[in-house]
């Protein structure tokens, strides 16, 4: 049987820049940083980090009708804004002669409804057992976000969740680009979303002392490859793209982005938190998406590092990278770069954020910075990681990779078409 091409006809993402694509790639052009004090979002008095990738300003009733919204956790909304962007950009309004069976949806989340399951546990110990909001578990579980947008838009395809923490929006857009590949479905909306930054969430990050201290510098918390990072920047936020079999999409005359041409998938087997030092796992998973792709590490002209910012997990990827494709003696063209310098570490959400930003990229020929890499880490490879602004370049073909806890990884490959 011979693979149907996948195409991304279709972008949507709310980040710690505001609701929409635009806003996410103008501020990642310019270098700029999301991160900011969670104010708006707990009591600073209680927590010892005070810094995160907030939404700031976020008013749901601008987009979605306030009743329906009171029986979303935040994570929902977001997924269903991000969604109602990228189905309107790739003009599904209106499915028309599309069969609905054909239309799936894979969006998902690493933690799903903390808030909310943080929220009604208080009105428990508070105000008894029977107090508790009979919305709790639609609000809480991780496949709420596919099952909310597949009501909402008529998609009758297989709606599901893939979970596999920080990896879950790569493992979500791989999963749905195969199911596509393998005509079940011929379009597939995919992605990511995130929202924990609550108690439980920011104290459970912080015990596991992975979270950047640096709250006096908000904007300079996320550091990846630098020798003074402590950690990474927890955000919130969702990315969904449109997926769709080429000819489908041809057919119906939709804009095609990009073409996803390569997947990769595997595990550590090594610690449930922290990552193999000897990077096995994560070049193992790129070098399957070179393969499922058909190329060669040459052929690669950008990769968008998972790069959280931690100590180990930097030195393992960029160790990692270089052995792939070369460090920056062997292979002067190839550029790479961490955007979580500027929008944090948006957990499962993160993906698909990443695999948008990597599409835009491809399509102006601007690769986003590594922004705070003032002094790069010794022991991090010796690669072009594009410090502080951004650098046009011809780009062909690039890839993206995401790592979660308990070792998974993910890696795609997109191309331009």
């Amino acid at each position: 049987m011979n693979k149907r091409r996948v195409v991304i006809t279709g972008m949507g993402s709310v980040s710690p820049f505001g609701v929409g694509v635009d806003k996410l790639w103008n501020s990642l052009k310019d270098g700029k940083s999301g991160i900011s004090h969670t104010d708006e979002l707990i009591d600073l008095s209680k927590h010892t980090i005070h810094i995160g990738g907030v939404v700031r300003g976020f008013k749901v009733e601008d987009y979605i009708d306030e009743k329906e919204a009171k029986r979303m956790d935040r994570f929902i909304q977001f997924a269903v804004i991000a969604a109602d962007e990228a189905v309107k950009d790739a003009k599904l309004e209106d499915l028309g002669d599309i069969d609905p069976y054909r239309v799936g949806v894979i969006v998902s989340s690493a933690a799903g409804g903390f808030p909310s399951f943080e929220n009604n546990h208080k009105r428990i110990l508070e105000r008894g057992m029977n107090k508790c909001s009979p919305f709790t578990i639609p609000m809480i579980i991780v496949n709420m976000p596919a099952g909310h947008i597949s009501l909402r838009h008529g998609f009758k395809g297989m709606t599901k969740a893939v979970v596999s923490a920080c990896a879950t929006g790569t493992h979500s857009i791989g999963d749905a680009f195969r199911s596509i590949q393998y005509d079940d479905a011929d379009i597939i909306l995919a992605g990511g979303s995130e929202a924990v930054i609550c108690d439980v969430g920011v104290s459970g990050f912080a015990a596991a002392r992975t979270l950047s201290k640096r709250n006096d510098e908000p904007e300079k918390a996320s550091r990846p490859f630098d020798i003074d990072r402590d950690g990474f920047v927890m955000s919130e936020g969702a990315g969904v793209v449109v997926l769709e079999e080429y000819e489908h999409a041809k057919k119906r005359g939709a804009k095609i982005y990009a073409e996803i041409i390569g997947y990769g998938q595997t595990s550590d087997a090594y610690d449930i938190v922290a990552p193999d030092p000897t990077g096995t796992g994560v070049k193992k998973v790129m070098q399957l998406a070179l393969k499922d792709a058909g190329l060669k590490p040459e052929d690669i002209d950008y990769v968008n590092v998972h790069g959280t910012s931690t100590g180990l997990g930097d030195v393992a990827e960029s160790n990692a990278v270089a052995e792939v494709f070369g460090d920056k003696e062997k292979n002067p063209h190839l550029l790479v770069s961490s955007t979580k310098s500027m929008h944090g570490h948006i957990l499962g959400a993160t993906g698909a954020i990443e695999i948008i930003t990597c599409v835009k990229a491809l399509n102006e020929g601007i690769v986003p910075p590594t922004i705070n890499l003032d002094n790069q880490d010794e022991h991090v490879a010796n690669l072009d990681y594009v410090p502080h602004k951004a650098r046009k370049a011809e780009l062909k073909n690039v890839l993206s990779n995401s790592f979660g806890f308990g070792g998974q990884n993910a890696s795609l490959v997109i191309t331009n078409v």
